[in-house]
């Protein structure tokens, strides 16, 4: 599993020209999986999230999670962020999980998120062709990788 969090002071998601969802300050997550995922790696993302220390105190020092301050999460699935790009000109995507196997654990890392906030969390549409926008806030841009949980 992977995960680009980008630290925003808004994002939103749009489908053929509509607004689908949309935060104020908070965490774009665009999220990819692969085949070997677990339960295990999804809890540790998203424990890892709520709490992962980005945001400013009063004496600007990265010292607050998106839960302390209150902040909003995006979810967007990106099977893109499993990309091979080692051979020819066409990156290859074999080691992205199964549109089957991905949605289901796309849902899973939701409901993880939304439990471990204890509010909704927005999200993009598995599968959708969408425009994401976003004002990166720092910029502050963080990937986290299963592999590298250690």
């Amino acid at each position: 599993m992977r995960v680009v969090l980008q630290r925003v002071l808004s994002a939103s998601v749009s489908i053929e020209g509509n607004v689908y969802s949309q935060i104020g300050k908070g965490l774009l997550l665009l999220t990819g999986f692969e085949a070997t995922d677990t339960s295990e790696d999804l809890q540790w993302f998203c424990d890892k999230i709520v709490q992962l220390r980005i945001f400013s105190d009063e004496a600007g020092k990265m010292n607050l999670s998106v839960q302390e301050i209150g902040g909003e999460l995006l979810v967007v699935s990106q099977f893109t962020l499993f990309a091979s790009t080692r051979k020819g000109n066409r990156p290859s995507f074999t080691q992205a999980a199964s549109p089957l196997l991905a949605e289901s654990l796309y849902q899973q890392f939701i409901e993880a998120l939304q439990k471990a906030l204890n509010k909704p969390v927005a999200t993009g549409v598995f599968g959708a062709d969408m425009q994401v926008e976003l004002v990166n806030d720092g910029p502050v841009t963080l990937l986290l990788d299963s592999k590298n949980k250690a």
